[in-house]
């Protein structure tokens, strides 16, 4: 893909609208976390990123002279978007807004899983951030010339935010163009996913810019890729249960069979993000509870 801007760099987007890249490239961050500095003047901070001083210099040396940042706002509280808070909250005086902590918006069924012991898979929960002030679905915040409204869309996290400015998304990690998007549990929740991905196929932003990778040019194509790929994926699951029981471990090995070794951990947690999906919509069943272990199969007459 072609998207390779250079690390610490401002570069203008649109009126008002800059992005610095943080030099922190990885197979789940593609080339770095995405910072958005939205207005002039009284500027507002979109994901500070990972807790790097070289990020955080080049944030502050982003801005013209007069100019301060006067709200950070983070999508959600994954530690390459909130790590750099703590700092860039010392050196401007701004609040942070948020949806919540951590753990905000979790699902009955999502928070019976962690309190059994599920962890995150390999995102990097940022379990340390607190908001400032939190924000609902909906919530609009103005400041100079510049305003963001808030919508709650979860299904990567449980506390994930995008926001709004004119026809512009910036959608986080829920929408990217690069890659599909990571839904692991207890964080990541497909059934949200799903849903929060039918809304944003209807929304009528023209554009999206994701925290990783290049802005989304036709948003609601790229959201209908998303439910359709989702959906393909769920009819191997189903198709592979027709003939037998099986657990998470052997349905990934089955289905993911041209994925290196090393990644198969964070597919396994992609088909049991799938299978507490349809067992919550009673289309598997597990054996002898919904757990990364149990046995799954199709309930009975399907």
């Amino acid at each position: 893909m072609d998207f390779d801007p250079v690390p610490g760099v401002s570069e203008v987007l649109a009126p008002g609208l800059r992005r610095v890249l943080a030099p922190n490239p990885s197979p789940m961050t593609f080339r770095g976390t995405n910072s958005f500095l939205v207005g002039e003047g009284r500027v507002a901070l979109i994901d500070p990123g990972p807790d790097l001083p070289a990020h955080h210099d080049a944030l502050l040396a982003a801005l013209a002279p007069g100019e301060r940042i006067t709200h950070i706002f983070l999508t959600h509280a994954h530690r390459d978007h909130s790590a750099l808070v703590p700092a860039m909250r010392e050196a401007t005086g701004a609040p942070v807004l948020a949806f919540g902590d951590a753990l905000a918006g979790r699902s009955p069924v999502m928070q019976a899983l962690a309190a059994k012991g599920l962890g995150g898979g390999g995102e990097g929960l940022d379990l340390g951030f607190r908001p400032d002030a939190t924000l609902a679905d909906g919530d609009t915040v103005s400041d100079g010339d510049w305003s963001l409204t808030a919508f709650h869309t979860p299904g990567h996290a449980a506390n994930h935010l995008s926001f709004g400015f004119g026809d512009i998304l910036f959608s986080g990690d829920v929408v990217m163009d690069w890659a599909s998007t990571m839904v692991s549990p207890p964080d990541g929740d497909l059934t949200a996913f799903m849903a929060t991905a039918e809304r944003l196929a209807t929304l009528p932003f023209t554009l999206f810019h994701p925290a990783h990778g290049a802005p989304v040019t036709d948003p609601a194509a790229r959201c209908r890729w998303l439910i359709e790929h989702r959906r393909a994926r769920e009819a191997a699951i189903l198709e592979h249960l027709s003939q037998g029981p099986a657990t998470p471990a052997e349905l990934t090995r089955a289905i993911y069979t041209d994925t290196p070794p090393a990644l198969l951990p964070m597919a396994q947690r992609n088909v049991f993000a799938h299978l507490i999906d349809l067992t919550t919509r009673k289309q598997t069943k597990a054996e002898p509870a919904l757990a990364t272990d149990a046995r799954f199969s199709l309930p009975a007459g399907k």
